[in-house]
């Protein structure tokens, strides 16, 4: 992964785009010297969302195998729904 500072970015950004875009590189921005945020393809965002929603249904099947859980209709009657 290639790291680019705020500076650098502002005056090239049109490259990162591509570079991103086109050649499946992934790049980090820098602040401060201090990692604040990466740069992905739209193709990796969909890998990673669909990794995420994968966790999300373990962890909703784990949960649903819990004791002492409420049904919708508990909930909402407890709190006014």
């Amino acid at each position: 992964m290639t790291e680019i500072g705020v500076a650098d970015i502002r005056a090239n950004l049109a490259d990162v785009i591509n570079r991103v875009a086109y050649g499946g590189e992934r790049i980090i921005l820098q602040r401060r010297g201090k990692q604040v945020l990466a740069v992905v393809s739209m193709e990796d965002l969909e890998v990673l969302n669909a990794l995420e929603d994968r966790a999300d249904v373990k962890a909703a099947k784990k949960a649903r195998k819990e004791k002492g859980g409420v049904t919708l209709e508990q909930y909402r009657k407890k709190h006014g729904l």
